[in-house]
């Protein structure tokens, strides 16, 4: 009798342990399949076909953006080692070179486009006519907004409900014109740049949409639909060898991340995050600011941490990056990153 108990015990720990690790995933962010243009936004062919051989190779779950996000959203499983691959901007080497390779390996994808960009008919991004192309090849059609501003900035002499109403007009505009021109409409706004701001947030929840950005970190169920992160793999990210690590990365199960917000202008802001489950040693949580080193950390209790910079932050953009090894998955590492736009008060 008590063998059996412990049968039921061991059984139930096994359904928790591969249910926490089958809520996680990771999005990789491309802009150019190029050795022709901006190497920090570039990867080659053959770095491109390398990092999809990696992916084949170890057999990686590569799936459809809106299947991975309909699945969280939803609180499903996913199979382990689940990937979604994205482009921005819609250049024209996205159909010249990396969606051949794409279809060879049978994998899906989407290209987040400015649909305004396109009417203008300009050079360096696809047509309406490549991107129906590519759809009825299987790729996903998404929004970037219309012209690839920085979304959160207000005009000169602009109210705040000005700027909500032509930012909320820009999304829905562009909704529209890629659903005209290509029949789907799916309910995403990958941020240009990879910035946002609390009312900008606000305002892509109000719309139902999902909010994606640029800052690293593996996605979950815990995660913040206004602004799930991607790994670039692209630039000084392409090395097949550091991506190794951020393809197998785990999403921290959080229940909250407190911050004043992620524009500002506070050069020493801080977040806190208070963790749901902690599959992780509490010494061997570390986070590292981009340019400043390592981030000072201050405890209060067992599951909650307040992170905040050793020296001021400059003008523009900066991160925290946070990880800490699993204690339960061997060789994974947990990983969460807060993107700061660091302002002067006079753009405020």
């Amino acid at each position: 009798m008590r063998a059996i108990k412990w049968f039921h015990v061991l059984v139930l720990i096994l359904v928790l342990f591969n249910t926490r690790a089958g809520l996680a995933a990771v999005i990789l962010q491309y802009h150019h399949v190029s050795e022709k243009l901006p190497a920090v936004t570039s990867v080659s062919e053959a770095t491109f076909l390398e990092h999809l051989t990696f992916l084949k190779t170890e057999q990686f779950n590569v799936i459809a953006l809106d299947t991975l996000i309909t699945q969280l959203q939803a609180g499903n499983e996913l199979p382990a080692k689940t990937v979604a691959i994205t482009f921005d901007d819609g250049y024209l080497n996205n159909m010249e070179a990396a969606a051949p390779l794409l279809e060879q390996f049978g994998y899906p994808y989407t290209i987040f486009v400015n649909p305004k960009l396109i009417d203008e008919k300009k050079g360096y991004v696809m047509s309406w006519e490549q991107l129906r192309q590519l759809a009825k090849r299987g790729a996903l059609i998404a929004n970037h907004s219309a012209q690839h501003d920085y979304l959160h900035h207000k005009l000169a002499g602009e109210s705040q409900a000005q700027w909500r109403n032509r930012i909320r007009e820009d999304l829905l505009w562009s909704q529209a014109r890629i659903k005209a021109e290509v029949g789907h409409d799916l309910p995403y706004i990958a941020y240009p740049y990879g910035e946002f701001n609390r009312p900008l947030q606000a305002l892509v929840a109000e719309l139902n949409l999902v909010g994606i950005g640029q800052h690293s970190g593996a996605v979950g169920p815990d995660s913040d639909f206004t602004r799930l992160p991607r790994f670039p793999a692209s630039g000084i990210y392409a090395s097949l060898k550091t991506l190794k690590t951020k393809l197998y990365s785990l999403p921290f199960s959080l229940a909250q991340a407190k911050y004043q917000d992620s524009v500002t202008d506070n050069r020493t802001p801080s977040i806190t995050l208070t963790f749901k489950e902690m599959d992780f040693y509490q010494s061997q949580f570390a986070c590292f600011v981009s340019g400043a080193g390592k981030a000072e950390l201050t405890w209060q209790g067992d599951k909650t941490v307040t992170i905040t910079t050793p020296k001021p932050l400059s003008n523009g953009r900066s991160r925290y990056n946070c990880t800490a090894p699993s204690k339960k998955q061997s060789g994974q590492f947990y990983w969460y990153s807060q993107p700061w736009v660091i302002t002067d008060a006079s753009q405020h």
